[in-house]
C-alpha cells in the first residue's frame, strides 16, 4: 500500500491514480462510502450546488452555525493555496497530518479501484467529519449535481445558488439543462433552497417531482436591499428588518445571504439560531478572492475568481459600484481554455482601461495568445492589451503602469493629475492562486 510522509507526496500520488481529471458518476463513490462506513445519522448535512456563489454560501452557513455554538465541518473546492483549505473543522483548516491519516484510510479501503482526485480527497474529508462528530456538515458540490461525488451523501437540506452557463461539455449548453443537473441535490421532504429569483423551470419541476420543500427567492422568500446597505429578509412568519450588510463584499452577496437565511429559517426546528447569531456570523465570515481587496501597496489590488459569464456580470457591477472619480482600472487576467472567454470579455470590455493578459499553466490553460484572440473578438482594442508568459510578469507590468499613472510627471495620454488607479486580478482560480504566490513572496498575506 502506498504511504508517504508529506502532503505533497500524497497529492502527487492521488493526482496520478485516475486517467481522467473529471470523471462524473456515483458508482465508485457509493462503494467507497460503504467500505469506509461514512454516514451522518444524527448530524445535519447541508449540500450546496450552483454555478457561482457556492463558496460564499458555504462560508456564511459555517460562520452562522459556529457562532450559534454548533460544531461544524465544511468541505469546499477547489483550494487556492493549500489542500487543507478544503477541510475546515470548527473554523480551522485541518493539519497536514490529519489529512494524511485520512488519505491512508482511503488508500486501504480502495484496493485496486482508481478514484479521481476529487473523489479521493472528498472521501478523506468526509471521513474526518465522521470522526470529529461535528453537528453540522456543509458540503460544496464539485461540478453539477446529479453525478457529482458529493451527491452520494444524502442531505437534510440543499441550496442551489445560481444557474449559469458553465462546464457545458458535462452539464449541457442551456440553463434549463444545467439547472436540471443541479436540482438532483435536493431530497424528498427536505428544504430545497434556490437563491436566485430567475430559477429555470426544470429546477422547479425537479423539486416537485422529488417532493422536496420548495424555498425559492422571489416566490417563497424575499430580500430587499436598503439605501443604507442594510437588507430586509422576509419568509413566512420570519421578518428580519435592517440586517447588517454581509462582510463579504459585492452586490451578489445579498442574494447569497438571502439563500443562507432561507435555509437557516427552514432548519430552525432542527438547528435553532437567533437573529443576533445570524448577524454576527455574517459579520465574521471571510472568503478569499471574492472581490477581495488583498493589498493597497503599491496600489489597491483586488482579486476575484470570476471565470464565467455570470460571474463576469457580478464583477462588472462590483467594479462600477466601487469606482471612484478619475480612477483608472487595470486588469490582470488569465483564463482556462474551456471557459467561454469571449462572452466574459464582452461583458467586461468597458470595465478596464488597460489589460495585462497572462498565460496560465496546466492542461486546461489558455495561452496569452488564445485569450487575446477571444478579447479582440469581444471588441477589446488590441492597443489596450499587453501579453505576458505568466501571471507574475503581468502583475509586475500592471504595477509599473499604475506607478506611471500616479506619477506627477507622467505624460501618458491616459493620465490626469487627479488620477487614482487600482488593479483587478481575475479570470480563474489558477490566476488568483498565482497572484497569491506573488503576494506571499512579498510578505503580503490575508
Amino acid at each position: 500500500m502506498f504511504d508517504a510522509t508529506t502532503l505533497d507526496a500524497w497529492l502527487a500520488h492521488i493526482e496520478d491514480l485516475h486517467a481522467k481529471q473529471i470523471d462524473l458518476g456515483l458508482d465508485r463513490m457509493s462503494l467507497m462510502v460503504k467500505k469506509m462506513a461514512i454516514a451522518f445519522p444524527t448530524q445535519t448535512v447541508i449540500t450546496v450546488g450552483g454555478t457561482n456563489g457556492k463558496g460564499s454560501t458555504c462560508s456564511m452557513l459555517e460562520s452562522i452555525y459556529r457562532t450559534a455554538g454548533y460544531t461544524t465541518g465544511m468541505h469546499t473546492s477547489p483550494h487556492l493555496i493549500r489542500m487543507n483549505e478544503r477541510c475546515v473543522v470548527n473554523g480551522r483548516e485541518v493539519s497536514d497530518e490529519r489529512l494524511m491519516a485520512a488519505f491512508r484510510e482511503v488508500e486501504e479501503a480502495r484496493g485496486e479501484m482508481t478514484l479521481s482526485f476529487f473523489e479521493y480527497t472528498a472521501l478523506a474529508i468526509l471521513r474526518i467529519f465522521v470522526e470529529e462528530k461535528v453537528n453540522v456538515v456543509i458540503l460544496e458540490v464539485g461540478l453539477g449535481g446529479r453525478l457529482d461525488a458529493i451527491n452520494t451523501i444524502d442531505s437534510n437540506a440543499a441550496v442551489v445558488t445560481t444557474v449559469g452557463i458553465d462546464h457545458v461539455a458535462f452539464l449541457g449548453n442551456t440553463r434549463e439543462k444545467i439547472g436540471w443537473e443541479k436540482a438532483h441535490i435536493f431530497r424528498k421532504d427536505c428544504p430545497a433552497v434556490c437563491s436566485e429569483p430567475d430559477v429555470p423551470t426544470t429546477v422547479l419541476e425537479k423539486i416537485e417531482e422529488l417532493g422536496a420543500k420548495r424555498t425559492v427567492a422571489g416566490l417563497d422568500y424575499r430580500v430587499t436591499v436598503n439605501a443604507d446597505t442594510t437588507f430586509d429578509f422576509d419568509m413566512g412568519d420570519t421578518s428580519w428588518k435592517a440586517m447588517a450588510e454581509p462582510a463579504l463584499k459585492g452586490v451578489n452577496q445579498y442574494q447569497n445571504a438571502g439563500g443562507v437565511l432561507a435555509l437557516v429559517t427552514s432548519l430552525q426546528d432542527r438547528l435553532p439560531v437567533t437573529r443576533e447569531e445570524v448577524e454576527e456570523g455574517l459579520a465574521k465570515v471571510r472568503l478569499t478572492a471574492r472581490f477581495e481587496l488583498i493589498t493597497d501597496k503599491p496600489v489597491p489590488t483586488v482579486i476575484d475568481v470570476g471565470h464565467n459569464p455570470q460571474a463576469a456580470e457580478v464583477l462588472r457591477q462590483n467594479i462600477a459600484r466601487s469606482k471612484v472619480l478619475h480612477e483608472k482600472t487595470l486588469a490582470v487576467v488569465g483564463m482556462l481554455a474551456d471557459k467561454d472567454m469571449e462572452s466574459v470579455m464582452r461583458i467586461l470590455k468597458e470595465s478596464f482601461d488597460e489589460w495585462f493578459v497572462a498565460s496560465l499553466t496546466g492542461p486546461r490553460a489558455a495561452t496569452k495568445d488564445q485569450l487575446a484572440e477571444a478579447m479582440r473578438a469581444a471588441g477589446i482594442e488590441k492597443e489596450k492589451m499587453t501579453t505576458f508568459d505568466d501571471v507574475a510578469s503581468a502583475i509586475a507590468a500592471a504595477r509599473s503602469q499604475a506607478e506611471t499613472i500616479l506619477s506627477p510627471n507622467a505624460s501618458s495620454a491616459m493620465t490626469d493629475a487627479k488620477d487614482t488607479v487600482r488593479i483587478v486580478i481575475f479570470g480563474s482560480f489558477v490566476t488568483v492562486t498565482a497572484a497569491l504566490d506573488v503576494f506571499a513572496s512579498e510578505g503580503i498575506k490575508r
